[in-house]
């Protein structure tokens, strides 16, 4: 524990040192690092599910957090990582249907250097995701015989029905985040941002490969994120 606040207090007073140094030849470099919660309200283009079930198109809110520190070898870069995940269902009778998003990845932010008292970070995010489409047929009245019947009678007319989709991809996401601090330690985010996903695989149940999935159903969607960061902030 000692060799950390050791440590932790050298960082800390370099930081100091060179930030000093930096002011006498322009803008002041900037530094510290976070991590907090950050709930994200993401919109997904739910068009191709409301046409075959009427599902809510509107966007849903997908909880997740994340963290940063700058670099110190490169003036106002900072990496981190950050992850979310939301889901949301809608029923109508006996048929339900589940959708789930989340993802994660890596993130690289540039800190504008002529921006004073907030930070201003135009970034990227570079990592993967998901998303689950859970389609179910239920009556309610399942008991553990129904379960094993209707799985090894090929001839079984039951009413109970589920198929999990299951489409995989890479992320990348133009961010634009403004970190506000209350004080050195504390500080309101808020971002947005595009998800492109590339090298999609839709499977289905487990892990078979489904074809004629609609292009459309994909992962790509604006996000907007806002939350709390603790950690400690020069800007």
């Amino acid at each position: 524990m000692k060799k950390i606040i050791l440590l932790a207090s050298a960082i800390f007073l370099s930081s100091i040192t060179y930030a000093q140094s930096a002011s006498q030849v322009g803008w002041v470099s900037k530094f510290g690092l976070a991590g907090g919660f950050t709930p994200i309200y993401i919109m997904p283009d739910l068009s191709v599910v409301n046409s075959a079930f009427s599902f809510d198109t509107d966007g849903m809110l997908a909880y997740g957090g994340g963290g940063y520190a700058y670099v110190m070898f490169i003036d106002n870069l900072r990496l981190g990582g950050m992850g979310f995940s939301g889901s949301r269902s809608e029923s109508r009778g006996i048929n339900e249907v589940g959708y789930t998003i989340g993802g994660g990845g890596l993130t690289i932010e540039y800190t504008l250097p002529f921006i004073k008292r907030i930070a201003v970070s135009p970034g990227l995010i570079l990592g993967g995701g998901s998303i689950e489409l859970e389609v179910s047929r239920n009556s309610g009245n399942l008991t553990w015989d129904d379960v094993w019947n209707d799985f090894s009678n090929a001839n079984s007319n039951t009413e109970n029905l589920t198929r999990k989709l299951t489409n995989s991809y890479y992320i990348v996401s133009p961010t634009l985040n403004v970190d506000i601090p209350f004080n050195r330690f504390l500080a309101f985010r808020i971002g947005a941002g595009y998800q492109m996903t590339f090298d999609e695989e839709w499977t289905v149940d487990n892990n078979q490969d489904i074809s004629g999935v609609p292009s459309d159903l994909n992962g790509n969607s604006f996000f907007i994120q806002a939350g709390l960061f603790v950690g400690f902030f020069a800007f």
